[in-house]
């Protein structure tokens, strides 16, 4: 079974590698691809992934460390595919901190995924996230694409109008947010334990936990009206134990910044640096002494080796290693990159317990087994509120009638070999239903825009977002836009 990752010189690849080598699910993936254009990059990751499978070993957890290739061509990577992880940045790390600025500049949030930086991030990665999904479908008709790339939502509903329903976005805060409600009740929500049911629905980074059924009785009102248990989710604490309590629902974290829209605004602007600005320097950092941990060799642009490969330790006269290896390296970074995650959004240090969940590797390696073993699994997923082939089919039949059939939706599935399947959901307060379909018609003018070069409909896009809600804001952020970013200059000066 062949992988290939798409952004395979990215920070987290190695988590897949890991997952896959331990073969925590009883999947033997044999081969993993890696694609990147930053040859540099790669060579920096398969070195790390090479320490990864060392340690593995030396510790007795290697069940099927698969082999490991890297290559900066597109189709090569895809050809043969089983599945395609897709995790592309266009523009890397830099071009998040111009979509925090532009926005900032305005006095608007400035964020990577949610507000005017969340739109501006789709508007340079949908015309990739297309031609990745037409050389799939033409190399690869069979593979399945888990598209990890963000805006997850608008970027999977891109995808879907040339692979249909083989295409499924993934998140981990739903699941995480489901776990952390499970660990409460002592109950695995996610595996249906004593007849367990979630009813979780929204979009890619703005959703609810509506209920938890355990045994026939609903037990999320309990736990909304017990400030002790509110205490151990970390999404009541980010958005206060009152607000949810009144909602009646437990929200997905990212609504933060809808409902603490000014006191996000003034965090991020008190800090030294934005989300972007911290990460870019902290995994630029991280490449370069990583470089310096494996020699001359890793720093030119030759084609990255292939993991498995004799690295090229520089030694003392004692025969060690010179510095620190670069997985040491990337474990530590590693850990202070996800302990600080949405730390504007904390007056604490985040808690052991919520940096250490799954993540999106562990949500992959389940979707990936069940689709290829027909084991069942249930999880969060964004999907389309119909089957690609149903898209005539009655309102009725949709998950959410009142959306349009071809939207991306992020809702608990189950899955097997015969594919993703949504279930029954609870019909959609009019708030919540109000919140989806206004920011997912702004996001709809932004792949408007993507694929068809139009200004105006960009500038719809902007302008209509809820925390934008201006034209002249929205006409002054493209602009920003336009000149901070080559990508979103070309779209329109070739159209």
């Amino acid at each position: 079974m062949k992988l290939t990752i798409l952004g395979g010189g990215g920070f987290r690849v190695p988590l897949v590698y890991e997952a896959m080598a331990t073969g925590a699910t009883g999947l033997q993936v044999d081969e993993i691809s890696l694609q990147d254009v930053d040859a540099a990059r790669l060579r920096t990751i398969t070195e790390v992934i090479d320490g990864v499978r060392a340690q593995l070993v030396a510790d007795g957890r290697a069940v099927h460390p698969p082999a490991v290739t890297a290559t900066t061509d597109l189709r090569e990577a895809v050809t043969g595919a089983d599945f395609v992880f897709s995790a592309v940045r266009v523009g890397g790390a830099e071009a998040r901190t111009v979509d925090e600025r532009v926005a900032l500049g305005l006095g608007l949030l400035g964020q990577e995924t949610i507000g005017p930086g969340g739109l501006a991030y789709a508007l340079r990665t949908i015309p990739v996230a297309l031609e990745i999904a037409g050389t799939v479908a033409e190399v690869a008709p069979e593979a399945w694409v888990i598209n990890f790339t963000n805006p997850a939502g608008i970027v999977t509903e891109a995808m879907r109008s040339i692979l249909g329903d083989r295409v499924v976005g993934i998140c981990d805060t739903p699941i995480g947010l489901v776990r952390r409600v499970g660990r409460l009740l002592g109950v695995d929500l996610v595996a249906g334990e004593r007849g367990s049911e979630v009813d979780y629905v929204g979009l890619n980074h703005l959703g609810w936990l509506r209920s938890v059924t355990v045994d026939g009785v609903d037990r999320l009102p309990g736990l909304l009206a017990d400030d002790d248990a509110l205490e151990e989710i970390e999404e009541a604490r980010l958005i206060g134990k009152d607000w949810v309590r009144a909602d009646g629902a437990l929200p997905n974290e990212y609504l933060y910044y809808y409902l603490h829209t000014a006191s996000a605004i003034d965090r991020i602007t008190g800090s030294a640096t934005t989300r972007g600005e911290f990460l870019a320097k902290q995994q630029g950092d991280f490449y370069l002494a990583a470089a310096d941990a494996t020699g001359p060799a890793a720093q030119t642009d030759a084609a990255p080796p292939s993991a498995g490969s004799t690295p090229n330790h520089e030694t003392d006269s004692a025969g060690g290693s010179c510095c620190s290896s670069p997985v040491d390296l990337w474990r530590s970074t590693l850990h202070e990159r996800e302990a600080t995650y949405m730390a504007e959004s904390r007056d604490e240090e985040r808690r052991e317990e919520d940096v250490a969940g799954g993540g999106y590797q562990e949500v992959a390696l389940r979707l990936m087994t069940a689709l290829a073993t027909g084991h069942r699994e249930r999880m969060i997923l964004d999907v389309g509120n119909i089957s690609a082939d149903q898209q005539d089919a009655p309102a009725s039949e949709r998950i959410v009638p009142e959306l349009p059939a071809d939207a991306v939706l992020e809702v608990l599935c189950e899955v097997d070999g015969n594919g993703v399947h949504p279930l029954p959901i609870a019909p959609i307060e009019l708030g919540r239903l109000g919140m989806m379909s206004t920011l997912r018609a702004a996001e709809r003018k932004i792949l408007e825009a993507a694929t068809t070069g139009s200004r105006e409909a960009a500038w719809q896009g902007f302008s209509t977002h809820p925390l934008v809600s201006s034209p002249e804001l929205g006409a002054k952020l493209l602009e920003g836009y336009i000149a901070g970013h080559p990508q979103i200059a070309e779209l329109f000066s070739t159209r």
